[in-house]
């Protein structure tokens, strides 16, 4: 079953999954019996966009990642060690939650280089107390900031303290 989050409608984001996970300071364990079939592989991150050129000029001129190659089916970037795959797809259907994220040292100086940019962050009041620059503060600590990309991904940064590692 389940477990009950503060906002269960279709188009609620999920801040709470991450933000209120409690954490000891140690990963979990694997059982000694049984392998680690992907712990030890890097993720691909992917993101679905239908206009390789607006998501070119977002991901590579506003957000600073850069392009590795792209081919008919996908822009490649390089995320700081990650591969990130900006697949072009006919239809995209956005999400109604967090499809990518960065971990940020200084969550209000990227709020403001974002908005900068030209990026609106995005607001969730109704629901999510954020301060004046759209920045939510979880009851763990974790601050987060969500914006969207031009093919309406949802995406955020966030800064999390330093005993939640």
């Amino acid at each position: 079953m389940a477990a009950k989050r503060t906002c269960d409608k279709a188009d609620c984001i999920d801040t709470e999954v991450m933000a209120s996970a409690p954490s000891s300071g140690q990963p979990s364990a694997q059982p000694s019996d049984q392998p680690s079939i992907l712990g030890s592989s890097k993720i691909v991150a992917f993101a679905g966009v239908k206009d390789a050129e607006r998501a070119r000029t977002f991901y590579r001129d506003t957000l600073g990642l850069r392009l590795v190659s792209e081919d008919g089916f996908a822009l490649v970037f390089d995320a700081n060690g990650t591969m990130l795959r900006v697949s072009l797809v006919r239809e995209v259907v956005a999400a109604p939650y967090t499809v990518l994220g960065w971990e940020v040292d200084d969550i209000v100086a990227k709020a403001k280089a974002l908005t900068t940019a030209g990026i609106t962050l995005e607001r969730y009041e109704s629901f999510l107390k954020q301060d004046e620059l759209g920045i939510w503060t979880a009851p763990g600590g974790t601050r987060v900031a969500w914006f969207k990309d031009p093919d309406g991904n949802l995406l955020s940064v966030s800064q999390h303290e330093l005993s939640q590692h």
